[in-house]
């Protein structure tokens, strides 16, 4: 069954009617609410729903092409990834600033430029994050600035280092994959 377009928002309008709405819990970079929702034909259904102010993350590539990567524990998994650098977008900053200023913190590099990649929904089943992916390049050194709670290794590896690690199953972050497979798609495109 075809949705119905709001034509002047371009968005598709919502198939349900939300019959109540709770917010349960509001945390340092989330919330989350509960809404009970009536689905076309009338079903009716409780759905979990995380807000979240948005992300970014980039995939800096050094003039040798290698690849930075920061290796950090995710509690919610219980191990420790290699990861894009990534984070969170502060009020009031675009995403372009905030992953200049990632990318400082995470990599000590600043970025000559940054080419959007990709806008996507990492987990669109109950969460309405955002993510904007970059490539970052022509990079210059610059002094590292983590946050108080950030523990991470950060290493380079060749594109072909990093896409034998994506195909051991040794990368699990979608942000991630997502990157390097871009990355190998505009390499693949230049030969």
């Amino acid at each position: 069954m075809a949705s119905a377009r709001d034509e002047s928002s371009g968005r598709d309008k919502p198939p349900v009617r939300v019959i109540s709405h709770r917010r349960i819990y509001d945390g340092k970079i989330l919330s989350l609410e509960l809404d009970e929702i009536q689905e076309e034909g009338g079903t009716r259904a409780l759905r979990e729903v995380v807000r979240h102010r948005g992300s970014v993350a980039a995939l800096p590539v050094d003039e040798d092409g290698r690849l930075a990567l920061v290796r950090q524990y995710r509690h919610p998994v219980g191990r420790a990834m290699w990861e894009a650098p990534a984070g969170l977008l502060e009020k009031g900053e675009s995403p372009d600033e905030a992953i200049r200023r990632e990318i400082e913190e995470e990599v000590g590099r600043r970025a000559g430029e940054l080419e959007p990649l990709a806008v996507f929904h990492p987990t669109p089943g109950f969460c309405d994050e955002v993510l904007h992916l970059f490539r970052a390049s022509r990079l210059t050194e610059t002094p590292v600035r983590r946050d108080d709670d950030e523990i991470l290794d950060v290493k380079w590896f060749s594109l072909e280092e990093a896409g034998a690690m994506l195909r051991a199953g040794e990368l699990r972050d979608a942000k991630t994959i997502i990157a390097i497979l871009l990355e190998s798609e505009r390499r693949a495109r230049r030969i």
